[in-house]
């Protein structure tokens, strides 16, 4: 189908200074959050994890998300590319935002502790896996690898805009089968490392497909916010069209379901099977205040958005689709938060105003990696020849 005559400008304006603005809500929002770590260095590490794996999420969503669609030679998403482009391809940079995870080991993991290592047969049974040295070593190929495919992806792209050679696409493709079965190794043992092994006697074997099932879904509202975004500054309001919208919205309402399908398989085995070290870690999060933010996850995140989301005309409509994107976003963060606080507060939920900070910080370097890398090149891959068939949707 014959490209129609592209009417936007295609350049990220140099005028709108969003980068500036982000990486200056970044910058007060970590240093913030470094007075935090010297009146509670504990909460800070905590709060710090929590938002960490908030938007390493994203980036990890970014990153399938254009695996995918090279391996599939997809055409719907072609206009929208460029930005899980640009959001992947910094993972070079973000990995470097785990250091303070690193440092903060000790005061994170339980299984750190010589003494009690010593004194727990099911932490000696283990320690093969976890320790610190192995726990390091794995991160720097998780990050190694990302930074690799998300590189890559991004670079070949923008070549194949410059120089207009369609055979990059079979490198692309190339890249992204080989590449899309070690992102699942990784992302899974990353998801056990971060989060799971917060609490090491206990472990659920689908944990890995309920962190990526919450990094799709939060994907798709962060695609359609940016999406709103550039329509409001005025950029690409002719080339990411209505159609391009609605599949977005298709595919948050497809992820919405498969998050709460993973999430309660997870949850009914566990209460199905009754066995008290596993079900421990459910009631530490049923209790003391935490159980009101398993609600809100629950309805934020899968029960709103379903019945909001079901009709056709919603998935179109802007201010229903950004709403529930926002809504999606904030339950992911409460959701991880859920996860994670009660391995500090053992007695009951207590908020804390590091968890806002660190959100500010690591935020703000997120989205200003992006837009800083997005402006570089043009805001959709002008010469991909598929670009047509998705310019073409209404």
């Amino acid at each position: 189908m014959s490209n129609p005559k592209l009417t936007d400008t295609l350049d990220f304006p140099s005028d709108l200074n969003v980068t500036k603005s982000l990486f200056g809500v970044g910058i007060v929002g970590l240093i913030a959050s470094g007075i935090g770590y010297f009146l509670e260095h504990d909460q800070f590490f905590f709060s710090y994890l929590v938002n960490f794996a908030f938007f390493s999420s994203i980036a990890l969503g970014s990153l399938f998300f254009v695996l995918v669609q090279h391996l599939t030679r997809s055409h719907w998403s072609v206009a929208i590319r460029r930005i899980p482009e640009a959001i992947s391809s910094n993972f070079w940079i973000w990995g470097l935002f785990i250091i303070p995870l690193l440092l903060g080991m000790h005061s994170l993991y339980h299984w750190t502790h010589a003494d009690a290592v010593a004194h727990d047969p099911v932490l000696q049974g283990k320690s093969a896996y976890l320790n610190t040295t192995f726990f390091i070593i794995r991160q720097f190929i998780y990050f190694a690898l990302w930074s690799f495919l998300g590189y890559r992806l991004y670079n070949k792209s923008v070549e194949m805009d410059e120089t207009g050679d369609w055979g990059l696409q079979t490198l692309l493709r190339r890249t992204s089968g080989p590449g899309l079965f070690f992102f699942g190794i990784t992302l899974a043992f990353a998801s056990f490392d971060w989060l799971m092994t917060l609490d090491p006697h206990w472990y659920s074997t689908i944990f890995g497909v309920y962190y990526f099932a919450m990094s799709f879904q939060g994907l798709f509202a962060t695609l359609i916010l940016i999406v709103l975004f550039l329509w409001k500054k005025g950029l690409l309001t002719n080339t990411i069209q209505r159609g391009h919208i609605y599949d977005l919205g298709v595919q948050l309402f497809g992820f919405t379901v498969f998050y709460a399908y993973i999430a309660f398989s997870q949850f009914l085995l566990i209460y199905y099977a009754n066995i008290p070290e596993e079900t421990v870690w459910y009631l530490e999060r049923l209790s003391g205040g935490y159980e009101y933010l398993a609600y809100f996850y629950l309805f934020g995140r899968f029960v709103i958005p379903f019945i909001v989301l079901l009709p056709k005309r919603s998935k179109s409509n802007y201010n229903i689709i950004g709403s529930m994107s926002v809504l999606i976003l904030a339950a992911h963060l409460v959701e991880l938060y859920w996860l994670v606080m009660p391995v500090l507060d053992h007695h009951g939920f207590h908020f804390n105003w590091m968890i806002i900070t660190t959100f500010f910080g690591l935020g703000g370097i997120f989205l200003g990696l992006f837009f800083h890398k997005f402006k570089q090149n043009k805001m959709i891959p002008v010469n991909d020849p598929q670009l047509g068939d998705s310019l073409n949707k209404h």
